[in-house]
């Protein structure tokens, strides 16, 4: 070995390749599935506003009842149900959306507004998007789902940096194979090209998708929550759950009635019992319906102009007072405001622009990973880097399966190691610290490689853990 090779400090090519290689094997298959359902989720509007057509311009004989008669049936329909809120509909020939809620379950109720009809009633977690969305998040595997996709994740971005290290142009000066794939050349050449080039073209978008997603997992998210909580007077609420249990918790704390109405009436408020007569509704008995300020409040909140789709809750747990808020995917224009039940008088109001700066970045970034920060331009360069994605593994598993020698994994046969350089464990322990599920994970791995891997030489052999690393056989 020549001096100048000998003082080369790892690590080098083809340590930062295995790298490379080992990250996609374990990324590759959780690339795939979140590229399918991230590009399916950037159109929820779409997709939702398509499945709901059956619920709107429905056709009227007579005139449609209160909306608190639309609310009464709903809760006549879900037995042992509170009302969690009312969505404002879009237009007076739109089904009733009514969500009850039961324990830390929400149903959509749909009530046809003259009929009083009941005409679909479903889990708010059992809608197809929101089926897409636990599937994108956390396989449907809820906070333990969540932790293996922030992992995924976490390796995908330690595979996006090292791929763009073995991507660097090392003295070539023309575009093609760089930035361009070469079309004229062997099928080795042209996989090779279009693995890289579009490397190069969405790791940027990748990585912001991969690092905006994070807030909502259940183990970093969680802890970003609890280091937030440091240090502050009261708990820190956020606009956005970290995993399944925080948004069931959430979901009991939104469906319970305030603690006055619950120590004074169990039917007070609204956590009233389904099952009311609607003919014995007289004058008097809708004057101490605990529902009737919606008749007031709907029309206040429309003159708001809030963004859609608009939910008007009453007093709970969660919140004392009528309030109405925007759902918005477009988080930065979402508006909460509280309401004056008698009047419909707007109390207080609460924009994005007066929430911390963290809830507003990742309010921002969210509305951006979700395609609906300037829709529809987002929903396309969120689709182009979904297609980027997948065609990266596709045609690195092209790329591994023609060039992989038969018995073996196929990995970068592994060197005699080198002095390392400060800055590489440097780095190594910031992107630990900073994602700690990558941090155990690579804990993990390199005790498995050390103490059980490397002492068997048949698994050495086909794991690529050469002899020549230093390490007897």
């Amino acid at each position: 070995m020549s001096p100048p090779e000998r003082a080369r400090l790892w690590p080098d090519y083809r340590t930062v390749w295995r790298w490379h290689f080992y990250a996609g094997l374990v990324c590759i298959p959780f690339v795939l599935w979140l590229s399918v359902t991230g590009a399916i989720y950037l159109f929820r509007p779409q997709i939702e506003s398509w499945l709901d057509r059956p619920f709107e311009n429905l056709q009227f004989s007579g005139p449609a009842h209160a909306p608190v008669h639309a609310v009464h049936a709903a809760l006549a329909a879900v037995p042992q149900g509170v009302l969690n809120a009312y969505e404002l509909p879009r237009d007076e020939h739109s089904a009733v959306r009514v969500l009850v809620g039961r324990g830390d379950e929400i149903l959509r109720v749909y009530v046809h507004p003259q009929t009083l009809e009941i005409l679909k009633i479903i889990p708010d977690d059992h809608r197809p998007m929101e089926v897409i969305s636990h599937l994108h998040g956390e396989l449907l595997q809820g906070d333990r789902g969540s932790m293996v996709v922030e992992a995924a994740a976490s390796w995908t971005i330690v595979m996006l940096i090292t791929g763009l290290f073995l991507w660097w142009p090392r003295g070539v000066n023309r575009a093609a194979g760089v930035f361009i794939p070469r079309l004229r050349g062997d099928k080795r050449m042209f996989w090779r090209d279009l693995h890289a080039v579009t490397a190069f073209w969405v790791s940027f978008f990748a990585l912001f998708l991969l690092i905006s997603g994070l807030p909502w997992t259940s183990s970093w998210g969680g802890l970003f929550q609890s280091l937030r909580s440091i240090g502050a007077a009261a708990p820190v609420e956020q606009d956005w759950p970290t995993g399944s249990s925080s948004e069931r918790a959430a979901r009991r704390h939104e469906n319970a009635p305030p603690p006055a109405a619950a120590s004074a009436d169990p039917h007070a408020k609204h956590h009233m019992t389904a099952g009311m007569d609607m003919a014995s509704m007289d004058g008097a008995s809708m004057e101490r319906d605990p529902f009737e300020p919606l008749d007031r409040l709907i029309p206040a909140v429309r003159a708001l102009h809030l963004a859609p789709p608009v939910l008007i809750a009453p007093p709970s747990r969660a919140a004392n007072h009528w309030t109405a808020r925007s759902e918005a995917q477009n988080r930065p224009l979402r508006t909460t405001v509280v309401l004056d039940p008698d009047t419909g008088r707007v109390l207080s109001r609460d924009d994005f622009s007066r929430q911390p700066l963290v809830d507003r970045i990742v309010g921002v970034t969210t509305a951006a990973h979700e395609g609906q920060l300037f829709a529809p331009l987002n929903q396309l360069l969120g689709l182009f880097t979904a297609v980027g994605l997948f065609t990266l593994s596709i045609s690195a598993i092209i790329l591994w399966w023609r060039r992989r020698p038969d018995g073996v994994l196929g990995a970068p046969a592994a060197r005699r190691q080198r002095p390392a350089a400060i800055g590489v464990f440097v780095l190594v322990a910031l992107i630990g610290i900073a994602l700690p599920l990558f941090g155990a994970t690579l804990l993990a791995l390199l005790a498995l490689e050390w103490l059980v891997l490397r002492r068997h030489p048949a698994v050495r052999r086909f794991l690529g853990l050469a002899a020549s690393d230093g390490v007897a056989p």
